[in-house]
């Protein structure tokens, strides 16, 4: 079946894609202008008749049809609201569905509430306005307030405070729902002594300008890809690094992504606990044997579970777990099954993540996934935000993607105390945040609010091939650090 979006006389393409997979997601739309023709048999028009200042929408969605005109609003960033409300309110009406965030199609709604109560809103107003023009439904509201309250008291408050991030972009598989870059270590094994060599020499030059400027970093975070995919000694080298030639006296938390089981052994957590790392994540994302095959992994959930409490045995008193609801040939008991038995190894925070289905993930081209049953996931969903806070565990951060199935999100949940800093931070854009690695994207924050993104070189050959260039990026972040003096 096909679909066909056509814009007449408005730039506003991307916001009206974006409403309009809310509603038709997992298909890739025909884009046409005014001047061009389409034959698919499902159109959506929307048009700014400049000349009578009109707002102007016409849908013809499987067999049936919709339209909708109103004079325009006259400032250009209000016609671009009302034009993808009008198409959203037709949408609705069309497909009887009701998106539980409603028209909202940005990635941060914690930030939304966050910005309400700074400007002075009681929690309740901030609702009100929220749900009145974005048409959220009053759970996740909910959900955002609950979570903006606690990031509230958590975030910090000054310019000088920064995040530090350290890219290890390796696996021992590839997942098949995973767009992150990162590489099988079977593959890229010749590569990875000579990525950690360039990878130590960055931190340390990182450090220099941690020093120069007098910034005070506050979390750590060793990411990737799977940190514990490359040796002891390697990760230790990284970790040394780190170490030698960052300040970390003042750090609230010093994060290592453990991640796979297949990865993870008693070495290499004795390694994170002598480099004084205080959190990891065991991420099984399923306790489904069959699921855990399905998407490619290596290892059995009874390996999941070992890995955790290894940890725990070995003195760990911090660890994720992260879980992903509507992974392929999964189902909302076996969905369940998992989550209590995670709740049942009581990890100390547990995050949940909606299936998000990318262009660079296998998964994203596999027909046969394409149309996930939403109202599943928004079941599974549904049972973590009733089932977690019930045994203690507290929504602390929350944000959403593109292609996530049901347009629904990825939330955290810990117990008091164990929210971990960098998550809050990498969604909030309020702090500094310095990247080490291939694909690594370093953001300074300015005085006035504004950031200025640097992102590193995406590959571990291109990072290894052209780190004399890569380090005219870190005079770039300079000249933005000297701002905040």
């Amino acid at each position: 079946m096909n679909y066909a979006l056509i814009f007449r006389n408005h730039d506003f393409e991307y916001e009206v894609q974006a409403v309009a997979k809310i509603f038709i997601p997992g298909v890739r739309f025909q884009l046409c202008r005014d001047s061009e023709l389409s034959d698919a048999e499902n159109q959506i028009l929307t048009e700014y008749d400049e000349k009578n200042h009109l707002m102007h929408i016409e849908i013809f969605l499987h067999g049936r049809s919709y339209s909708d005109i109103a004079p325009a609003k006259t400032e250009k960033s209000e016609q671009e609201f009302q034009l993808c409300r009008m198409l959203y309110q037709g949408l609705q009406k069309l497909t009887g569905y009701q998106p539980p965030w409603g028209m909202l199609t940005g990635i941060r709604p914690v930030r939304k509430v966050l910005d309400k109560l700074s400007q002075g809103l009681t929690p309740e107003q901030a609702c009100q306005e929220l749900k009145q023009k974005y048409l959220i439904s009053d759970k996740k509201l909910q959900l955002a307030l609950q979570t903006a309250l606690i990031q509230k008291e958590i975030l910090p408050h000054s310019l000088k405070e920064i995040g530090l991030y350290i890219s290890v972009p390796f696996c021992p598989t590839r997942c098949s729902y995973c767009s992150f870059v990162s590489h099988s270590v079977e593959s890229a094994k010749s590569l990875i002594p000579a990525y950690v060599q360039k990878l130590c020499e960055e931190i340390r030059i990182l450090g220099e300008l941690i020093q120069k400027y007098d910034l005070s970093v506050q979390s750590v975070y060793i990411g990737g890809g799977t940190p514990t995919a490359v040796s002891a000694e390697q990760l230790k080298e990284i970790m040394q690094a780190v170490q030698n030639h960052i300040d970390i006296a003042h750090a609230r938390e010093y994060t290592v992504e453990a991640g796979r089981a297949d990865t993870i052994t008693e070495e290499k957590l004795l390694v994170i606990r002598e480099m004084n790392a205080d959190r990891i994540s065991v991420n099984p994302q399923t306790l489904q044997d069959s699921v855990l095959q399905k998407i490619g992994r290596c290892h059995t959930a009874q390996q999941a579970v070992e890995a955790f409490q290894l940890a725990r045995k070995l003195g760990f008193d911090n660890i994720n777990m992260d879980l992903i609801a509507g992974l392929p040939s999964d189902t909302y008991e076996g969905f369940s099954d998992t989550l209590r038995k995670v709740i049942d190894l009581n990890p100390d925070s547990i995050t949940v993540h909606t299936l998000t289905l990318k262009r660079a993930g296998t998964l994203y081209h596999d027909a046969n996934h394409q149309n996930t049953e939403i109202p599943v996931v928004e079941k599974m969903t549904e049972l973590s935000a009733n089932l977690l806070p019930e045994n203690g565990y507290q929504p602390y951060y929350l944000y959403r993607q593109k292609n996530t199935v049901g347009n629904l999100e990825n939330v955290g949940y810990a117990k008091p105390g164990k929210e971990n800093l960098y998550n809050i931070l990498i969604m909030d854009d309020r702090q500094t945040i310095l990247g080490a690695g291939c694909a690594a994207s370093s953001k300074v924050i300015l005085p006035d609010g504004n950031l200025t993104r640097v992102i590193n070189y995406k590959f571990p050959y291109e990072y290894i091939n052209r780190f004399g260039e890569l380090m005219n990026k870190k005079q770039q972040i300079a000249g933005e650090l000297e701002k905040l003096t």
